[in-house]
């Protein structure tokens, strides 16, 4: 279960404070997929990044017992200086885990970075970092995978690898997914979190969150 407890963030501006969300408060099933809804602006992906601990909340809590992704395709919290095989045990190091080796090999493999797995992080393109961050994600066996606009990862041949190995982790994982495509969130997700004015209603259907979606 995850649990977001009177959760606000705002940023700073010479205005005073503009919040994002405010006094969020809901929980997250661990047997549900969901989606989080809203128009853009509404802090979709700011709320994702808080429940991955990438962002915080300016006040309030999120406490959860599961084990969560940082938000999947995410290519900002790599040391790029470091390579991407020293990242991988960077982060494995991170989550207790001590023996990498085969870590290491699963994301230069599913990574298809070859040579350049071997080179600084902060060399590789942008589409480099999305195709590693989320070999990285799939090297770990997370309780709840979060997705933001996965699909713009890489060519088609590897959106439809990426797709194929996240659905063999749900088969012991759950996701939490923004999107912009109706479609995949109907497909992937079975409840479904809207953003709207800053506060968030839970939707234990996701037909029924999509319809007051279409109706903001």
């Amino acid at each position: 279960m995850i649990k977001v407890k009177n959760v606000s963030k705002y940023f700073p501006t010479r205005f005073g404070p503009k919040y994002v969300l405010k006094n969020l408060d809901f929980q997250i099933p661990d047997d549900r997929d969901v989606a989080i809804l809203g128009i853009n602006g509404s802090g979709k992906s700011t709320l994702l990044r808080m429940l991955g601990g990438i962002d915080f909340p300016s006040y309030g809590r999120i406490v959860s017992d599961r084990f969560i992704s940082w938000p999947l395709a995410l290519s900002s919290g790599f040391q790029r200086h470091m390579s991407g095989r020293e990242n991988v045990r960077f982060v494995c190091r991170i989550h207790g885990v001590r023996d990498t080796a085969d870590i290491e090999e699963y994301v230069k493999d599913f990574s298809e970075l070859g040579k350049s797995f071997e080179l600084p992080v902060g060399d590789y393109s942008s589409g480099m970092r999305a195709k590693y961050s989320f070999a990285v994600s799939m090297g770990f066996d997370f309780d709840t995978y979060l997705i933001d606009e996965i699909t713009a990862v890489g060519d088609v041949a590897f959106r439809r690898k990426c797709k194929t190995a996240l659905q063999e982790k749900r088969g012991t994982a759950n996701v939490i997914m923004v999107s912009h495509e109706e479609a995949i969130l109907k497909e992937q997700c079975n409840a479904a979190i809207l953003l709207a004015y800053g506060r968030a209603e839970f939707y234990e259907s996701i037909d029924r969150a999509l319809y007051r979606y279409r109706n903001l």
